[in-house]
Formats: C-alpha cells, sequence, structure tokens
C-alpha cells in the first residue's frame, strides 16, 4: 500500500503474500481505479490515458457498466424500477463477464496495458451497501484477473459529494440509493449510501493492496504521482512502441 500526503511523498508497504500472484499467463497489465463517486478518479484515469496515447503505448480503456449486451437490459430495469439488490448485483456480473471475455483477457493475453475506471471492488463496496453479502460477491467474480495495481481515490465523503451534486440537476433513483429506503430525500439518501460504500472500501485498503491517493491534492500533482507509481509497479518500456531502425 502507499499513502498520500500534501508533499506527495510516498511510503510503500508490504504487499500481502496473498496478494501478490504467481507469474500471470498473460504478458499485458492491468490498472485499475475505484472510489466513491466524486473521488477524482475518473479524471485522473483520463488524463493517464492522453499521457500514455499521446506517446504510442498500447492500452486498452474499459468502464464499469459499459457492455452493450447488458447495458439495455440494465436501463429498462431503472427505468421500471425493478432492479432488486442482488438482480442489480447479478446485472453487474453479467456486464463485468461480457468485459472481461471479450475486451480484458484477450487484450492482456495480446499484450496491451488494459486501464479499467472502475473494478470488481466497485461491486464488493456497492453490492455490499445495498445488502449484499461479500463472500458471496466475492465468489462472484473469483474469476477476474488480478490488477497489476489498483488505485484507490479517497476524498473525504463531504468533498465527493457536494462534487457531484453541484454538478448534477438530479441525481438518479439508483445513485442516490433511494431503492434502499434510506431516505425520501435523494441528496440525503445519496450521502448515506456513499458514506457505507466508502467504508466498504476503506476495508479494503490492506487486504486487497490498493495504492492509496489523496483526492484533495491538486490535479496535476496528483497525476504526477500516479505515473510515478505506475512505472514503479509496471513495466511500461514493454508497452511501448518499436523504435524504427
Amino acid at each position: 500500500m502507499a499513502t498520500l500526503t500534501s508533499e506527495i511523498s510516498v511510503t510503500a508497504q508490504p504487499v500481502p503474500e496473498r496478494a501478490i500472484a504467481a507469474k500471470r499467463p498473460y504478458p499485458g497489465a492491468l490498472v485499475v481505479v475505484e472510489g466513491i463517486d466524486g473521488s477524482g478518479k475518473s479524471t485522473q484515469l483520463y488524463l493517464l490515458k492522453r499521457w500514455l496515447e499521446i506517446r504510442g503505448y498500447r492500452i486498452h480503456f474499459t468502464e464499469w457498466n459499459s457492455s452493450p449486451l447488458v447495458k439495455s437490459a440494465t436501463r429498462r430495469g431503472k427505468q421500471r424500477r425493478l432492479l432488486t439488490p442482488t438482480t442489480f448485483s447479478m446485472l453487474h456480473a453479467a456486464d463485468f463477464a461480457d468485459r472481461c471475455e471479450r475486451q480484458i483477457l484477450p487484450l492482456l493475453h495480446g499484450g496491451y496495458l488494459v486501464l479499467a475506471d472502475r473494478y470488481i471492488y466497485t461491486a464488493f463496496a456497492r453490492d455490499a451497501a445495498r445488502g449484499c453479502s461479500p463472500h458471496w460477491l466475492r465468489n462472484l467474480y473469483s474469476f477476474a484477473p488480478i490488477p497489476d495495481i489498483t488505485f484507490y481515490f479517497r476524498a473525504p465523503l463531504d468533498v465527493a459529494v457536494n462534487r457531484i451534486v453541484a454538478g448534477r440537476p438530479k441525481l438518479k433513483y439508483y445513485e442516490a440509493g433511494m431503492d434502499l429506503g434510506i431516505s425520501l430525500d435523494r441528496a440525503e439518501s445519496f450521502r448515506i449510501f456513499q458514506e457505507k460504500i466508502l467504508n466498504n472500501y476503506d476495508q479494503m485498503v490492506d487486504s486487497d493492496n490498493f495504492v492509496l491517493m489523496d483526492g484533495t491534492v491538486r490535479v496535476n500533482k496528483l497525476q504526477k504521482l500516479m505515473r510515478q507509481l505506475l512505472a514503479e509497479k509496471v513495466d511500461l518500456k514493454q508497452f511501448a512502441p518499436s523504435k524504427k531502425k
């Protein structure tokens, strides 16, 4: 685990033995960002993606809940408010399984650097906040390849919530956790729901070897640190364009 301070210094901690995979069966690498809504993770991954693209690196970007095979079913369920916590979780798992089989694993085997905006830890945090069994969720996603590095962007709850509320005309029903009956007020329901998710993420920092990133640090400094930590963990040269002779 790496911890970020306001001076952008890093303290590396030993990696838990269970988090160290044996020699991977593919030449690619998997980079993941996680965090609650408003933590800054997507902005940082986009900046990293553009930096790598401009330099010609072999990369592929994938994001949570984006499989065309499942998206229409999820949309219909949301519109009609038919999704139970278990049904919602199963749809997300089907979405991930489709992307894993069609995108993530083939590209890892093809020697690509795969960048994932949210990964299985989103399900572990969010679906558990909806009442799904953490053990059941771990089994459900047991087929997923282990990331080479998982950046966990953590911002104080109020900061993250205010970023989202200020930028949205209206919070969506499931986004706000209204299906849980927490509160009749969407903003308050969203805040409580995000707090539950944040607590679940915090419990995974050590067990899942997250690299902790301070989501309140200036964007450019945080991006500089992200690139530094990535280069220390992943041999980026193997994804660089071939030099012309």
